[in-house]
């Protein structure tokens, strides 16, 4: 979807074509031969984790093979990290924050040999070699973009089977989000700017989904769908026709706010999960992310108490480890998870680790006091540490010792074999059933100590956990 929504304001004036190295056997030569029929700029995508990894091999050596290849880089690492990529020889520009218009800009400040140096959202080297960082541009308005040019890619392959439906594919409806949690990356991309498509031109897209590619699911990867709830429930209204379900992010104090009607419309809808950050079971702790006042521990109860009368699935993420106490955040949040799962036992738990991003605040204070830093190169941030970090499963941040972060893992276990994940219909009744009286003794115990006899039945059963569920 960012390959296409850059795609979108070319179209009529650039010749392009989309790459996609997910889809690709050989990224490299279908790359290659894009240049040999006259591509003379190479624009990538570029998240932490397994984008970076592929990235920054395949940057430095076509830059080498090409040595006249303009490579420029964008996304929401560039944004935070540009200073670290253009040490590198390989990439000539970064585009910061949302990218359509900067890089449209720069494409025809190229084409016309005019000053690019006053671009806003442009991070390059001038003639010294000195790093310069423009200011980040206005956010585009995403309902004055242009469709997305589905025709420019095989819509056909991005389909698959998810508890949602069988044929599910997903879309961006909407840019940023207003809040300042400061843990998450989107933050230096919008600073709490939040702009939306309108539900008729929403509902328009599902519409399309459904008729040209038998689509009736829709994974909504906004960093927060649930902003607006006039539009949500217009939303849900205009695709009641298309009995398609359908999965979004949300803030769990916005989800509260909302009326009855708007729950009954959200359900006959299709909303069948919704993806919350709760985050933490410590009001202390979710005010040091800046969560804190409009949220709070009791507001999660509430929130999966109301979606259980209204038969929507829960997800919610918990971020455990969190400094300046890590062994006490991990041990109570882990109890409030179990608080969680008795107000409504089919709410999915993800976990992950307290990784830092670089926003000043308590959190990321105490990760550099306890001395976190982050690489100063890009070999660095691809080596397998850091690669585990951008996933948030990181073994390299001082405050998480091995024993800790085993602790975690083992109720991992424990909890999603007790309370199996409703979201993969590989689950039969037998298999769950067996799950649950394996670990229900451990549960009860509170013996999350080596649970070898689980791993064991994990790998023979090969059962999905919420966090790789897809969504």
């Amino acid at each position: 979807m960012s390959l296409l929504a850059l795609g979108a304001v070319l179209e009529g004036k650039y010749e392009y074509a989309i790459v996609d190295g997910n889809c690709e056997r050989d990224p490299l030569a279908a790359i290659r031969a894009q240049i040999h029929d006259g591509a003379n700029v190479l624009a990538v995508t570029t998240m932490p984790g397994p984008q970076l990894a592929h990235a920054v091999p395949q940057s430095r050596c076509l830059k080498l093979e090409f040595p006249n290849l303009t490579i420029v880089w964008g996304g929401y690492f560039p944004t935070q990290h540009a200073e670290t990529i253009l040490r590198e020889p390989y990439v000539d520009f970064v585009v910061r924050g949302h990218g359509e218009m900067v890089f449209l800009d720069l494409l025809n400040a190229q084409e016309k040999q005019t000053d690019y140096r006053g671009s806003a959202g442009l991070a390059y080297r001038d003639q010294n070699g000195t790093i310069m960082q423009n200011p980040l541009a206005p956010i585009p308005h995403p309902e004055h973009l242009p469709p997305f040019p589905f025709h420019r890619v095989d819509v056909q392959q991005y389909i698959r089977p998810t508890f949602l439906g069988s044929r599910t594919l997903a879309y961006h409806s909407s840019y940023g989000c207003p809040f300042f949690c400061n843990f998450c990356a989107v933050v230096s991309m919008v600073s709490g700017r939040w702009l939306p498509q309108s539900a008729a031109r929403v509902a328009q897209v599902a519409r399309m989904y459904a008729q040209r590619w038998r689509v009736n699911a829709i994974e909504f990867y906004d960093n927060n769908f649930f902003t607006d709830e006039a539009r949500v429930a217009e939303f849900a209204e205009r695709v009641l026709p298309l009995e398609i379900g359908w999965w979004g992010e949300a803030r769990i104090d916005t989800l509260l706010k909302y009326s009855d009607q708007t729950w009954k419309r959200m359900r006959d809808g299709g909303l069948k999960i919704v993806f919350m950050g709760a985050e933490s079971g410590s009001l202390e702790t979710l005010k040091r992310m800046d969560k804190g006042g409009a949220m709070s521990p009791d507001k999660t109860l509430a929130i999966a108490d109301k979606m259980q009368a209204y038969d929507i699935v829960p997800e919610f993420s918990f971020i455990l480890g969190n400094p300046p106490d890590p062994e006490a955040d991990i041990h109570n949040t882990i109890e409030f998870i179990r608080r969680v799962k008795k107000v409504n036992p089919r709410s999915e738990i993800i976990m992950y680790h307290y990784t830092p991003v670089p926003l000043s605040g308590d959190l990321y204070d105490a990760a550099q006091a306890q001395g976190f830093h982050f690489p100063k190169t890009l070999d660095e941030w691809v080596n397998d540490a850091w690669l585990r970090f951008a996933q948030r499963y990181s073994d390299i941040m001082p405050w998480m010792n091995p024993a800790l972060r085993k602790r975690v893992r083992n109720f991992e276990r424990v909890l999603n074999a007790y309370f199996p994940t409703s979201t993969d219909p590989r689950l039969t009744g037998a298999g769950r059933a067996l799950l649950r009286m394996m670990s229900a003794w451990r549960y009860y115990l509170r013996v999350y100590d080596f649970p070898l006899e689980l791993h064991a039945l994990q790998k023979l059963m090969h059962y999905q956990r919420p966090e790789t569920s897809g969504f």
